[in-house]
């Protein structure tokens, strides 16, 4: 039976941690063992995570004295007290699918050059739609490394939320821990990382896990222009590091340049559609993609910015009635594109 061990860092997650570390135990088919971290919480953090490591041997319970942050929490368990043949990263708020490390496992015991499992994390709020875990079960998808870090380059975006992620553990040794350096997107340049020496799978059919979304989760506090320059520095360090291991970096890394350009510019088209360019939002965004070295006019999103440009945000937003239909059409190409993207199908 494949062993996995899970790491829980928790700060002022309290209320959630009981639901967590079920949804972990009750994982059928392999042999798990579960770290709780707990960051210097200022809740009954102490309290819970202590009870729950006295009702199970597998539960180890930890607090730290003072806060030292979350991506030297992620490590301490990952690098420090890990040993298992798979490793999982889970936050406190979240919830892993009933049979997640099961399918994960078998898949990469099957296949020994998969270094990392993902599948579909379903997004909720406060009732998980645990229901959903129990939908027939399909095949999975296999990428080489390098064509996954190709996929990411291309989207200029990270498709993977975290609990939904199943790590091999000697990969995960190998390739070190987060970068504190990326405080909001050291999991985007982890799981570069780690295609970079691995092929990747990913389960279709079922959940691999539930992520929860509420005021206090770290992705909410994000803008646009933040999110965009982070994501940047990602591919940038990425690349200066993987020169001589990822084969075409130069290519790869022009790819990802385009798609964080055309990104920025399609959401300072939004600003004049919203005629909000008074706000600031739309000549930050434009400053971004001008800063990445590519012919804004050579973009659709570029020529689509000057024609809103000449005729003005004001005028933009009063046609938008007109332009339904079409609006209607774009979204719909875009949400199949997202789901191609973040399922695989």
């Amino acid at each position: 039976m494949s062993t996995v061990d899970i790491v829980v860092p928790c700060y002022n997650y309290a209320r959630y941690l009981p639901r967590c570390v079920e949804s972990i135990l009750s994982q059928a088919g392999v042999d798990v063992r579960v770290l709780i971290i707990d960051d210097a919480s200022s809740d009954d953090t102490p309290q819970v995570g202590c009870e729950l490591a006295a009702s199970d041997p597998r539960i180890e319970f930890r607090r730290h004295s003072a806060n030292i942050g979350h991506i030297a929490t992620y490590n301490e368990g990952l690098l420090g007290w890990s040993r298992a043949d798979y490793v999982v990263l889970i936050s406190a708020d979240d919830i892993l699918a009933a049979g997640a490390l099961h399918r994960a496992s078998r898949i990469m015991n099957a296949d020994q050059t998969i270094g990392m499992v993902y599948g579909r994390a379903v997004y909720f709020q406060d009732v998980p739609p645990l229901h959903l875990a129990h939908r027939r079960e399909k095949r999975h998808t296999r990428w080489t490394g390098l064509d996954w870090i190709e996929g990411r380059c291309r989207a200029g975006h990270n498709v993977i939320s975290s609990p939904e992620v199943v790590v091999r553990g000697d990969v995960q040794r190998r390739v070190g821990g987060y970068r504190a350096e990326l405080p909001h997107v050291a999991d985007f340049e982890m799981w570069l990382r780690i295609a970079a020496v691995s092929n990747i799978a990913y389960v279709r059919g079922a959940p691999q896990a539930f992520y929860r979304r509420h005021a206090q989760s770290m992705t909410q506090a994000r803008t646009r222009i933040v999110d965009l320059l982070e994501r940047r520095a990602t591919f940038d360090l990425f690349f200066d590091d993987h020169r001589n291991q990822v084969p075409e970096t130069q290519r790869l890394a022009d790819l990802a340049k385009r798609a964080l350009a055309r990104e920025a510019l399609w959401r300072a088209c939004r600003t004049y559609d919203r005629d909000e360019v008074e706000e600031g939002q739309a000549e930050q965004l434009i400053e971004f993609a001008k800063s990445v070295g590519i012919d804004l006019d050579s973009l659709p999103e570029g020529r689509a910015l000057r024609r809103r440009q000449l005729i003005g945000s004001t005028l933009c937003n009063r046609t938008q009635l007109f332009a339904l239909p079409a609006a209607i059409r774009r979204a719909k190409t875009w949400w199949w594109w997202r789901r191609w993207e973040r399922e695989g199908v």
